[in-house]
């Protein structure tokens, strides 16, 4: 028999998830706003063929800001879309996967690897809640004038301070100052800029 996790919580679960507290994915408000995702996905992936630079303004419908003169190549997967923010004059390169269960905010003057992680999400560590789907997120912050390298990824929580460079293939575990560049798994710290 499943555990009442949320006996004394009147909340939705959408209201628990949107507070970063403990949740279950199954609130069908949650689902039509992840269904709405893929399909925006899709027409910016769809327009993006035709032409490039016609199909940027898609991003300002699915993402929760997109700034001026910003780039995004597709294919883009997000859990919302509307938990992100993208700063002016950022490039963003194939194959990104942000999953923005809690807010994602990219700074201005970003670029961003093809096949970098964004990764909000948080589960249990004990075996019984995260068999029981709870959940939870926290918050990605990318400074301006971040570099990440290709197939990155940042992990929950995270803080990349400004003009910091995150070398390709690095798992970002923890926050990294400014003027710095990290590398390897877990990322640390090899030298500042």
């Amino acid at each position: 028999m499943q555990t009442d996790y949320f006996a004394q919580d009147p909340r939705t679960n959408l209201q628990r998830m949107q507070a970063g507290d403990l949740y279950v994915a199954d609130d069908p408000e949650i689902g039509r706003r992840q269904q709405r995702a893929v399909r925006l996905a899709a027409r910016f992936q769809a327009a993006y063929v035709e032409d490039a630079d016609a199909a940027q303004p898609l991003l300002r419908e699915l993402l929760g800001s997109f700034g001026d003169g910003a780039h995004l190549r597709p294919p883009l997967y997000v859990d919302y879309g509307s938990n992100i923010s993208v700063g002016a004059r950022t490039f963003v390169n194939y194959n990104l996967t942000a999953l923005d269960v809690a807010a994602i905010t990219i700074g201005e003057d970003c670029q961003i690897g093809p096949g970098v992680q964004l990764l909000t999400p948080t589960h249990p560590l004990e075996p019984q809640p995260r068999r029981d789907k709870l959940e939870a997120a926290r918050p990605i912050v990318v400074g301006d004038n971040v570099w990440i390298g290709g197939g990155a990824i940042v992990l929950p929580g995270v803080t990349i301070g400004d003009n910091s460079v995150i070398g390709a293939g690095a798992v970002v575990t923890k926050e990294v100052p400014a003027n710095v560049v990290a590398v390897g798994n877990p990322a640390r710290v090899v030298r500042s800029l």
